[in-house]
């Protein structure tokens, strides 16, 4: 991002319908990616809402300001270019989901994550075909082949924007099963960012919280958010 993190040049931040999607132009010249890439995007809602985020800059342009612009920068200019490992990475998570290593004790903590967890499962190895075993620690449980191949195919069956969200899913809840989830509508995103956070909200309860830890909190559940809301406007889920 740092490529386009310039004085603001533009007057206007306008949608353009281009060959294959749409596009963001200022003052009529087309956006191009920080590696200088067409930038195409899918939908119309998409390009409106990075359209907002360019006419929303002052004098200095924040990248961190532009969400939209910075996931459709990284749809088309790497997961686009590389979209078989991005896919075969995340379906990896579901060797070890967060769904399904399980806490051994206390007895609250056990019944939080089943309440929590096990109807995710069991959609996800419904809608899949795919179930998953649960487990107690931390140590992997063999899954079965034919899940995990499934699982594989869910994914790889995402487009390049919404595998761009997919994987912000992913990587900040820690489950593969509960971005699915959130991806198909099974559960809002505020919800699943919940369930992903059992484990941390206990240990909270138990021992407090502190600025740092719950900065660094909002911090990841703003861009767990922001990834449901980019997997939308990308009209590929």
């Amino acid at each position: 991002m740092s490529e386009w993190a310039v004085k603001r040049f533009w007057t206007n931040a306008e949608v353009a319908e281009v060959e294959g999607g749409f596009s963001v132009t200022l003052d009529g010249r087309p956006v191009r990616t920080p590696f200088k890439s067409a930038l195409v995007l899918p939908t119309r809602d998409m390009a409106e809402a990075m359209a907002a985020e360019w006419a929303a800059q002052g004098d200095q342009v924040d990248p961190l300001s532009m969400p939209v612009t910075r996931s459709a920068n990284s749809a088309i200019d790497k997961v686009a270019t590389q979209h078989g490992a991005v896919a075969d990475m995340l379906a990896a998570y579901a060797e070890t989901d967060l769904l399904c290593h399980r806490a051994e004790s206390p007895e609250e903590l056990v019944r939080r994550q089943a309440d929590g967890w096990d109807p995710i499962l069991i959609w996800a190895a419904e809608t899949f075909g795919a179930p998953l075993v649960v487990t107690q620690g931390v140590l992997p449980a063999d899954q079965p082949e034919a899940s995990l191949q499934a699982y594989g195919a869910a994914v790889a069956s995402f487009a390049p924007f919404s595998l761009t969200a997919l994987h912000d899913l992913v990587t900040l809840s820690g489950s593969l099963v509960l971005a699915l989830a959130v991806a198909r509508g099974r559960i809002a995103p505020e919800q699943g960012w919940l369930l992903s956070r059992i484990d941390e909200l206990w240990q909270i309860e138990q021992w407090g919280d502190d600025d740092e830890a719950r900065d660094f909190a909002a911090q990841k559940q703003e861009a767990f958010l922001h990834a449901a809301r980019f997997l939308e406007l990308s009209g590929e889920a």
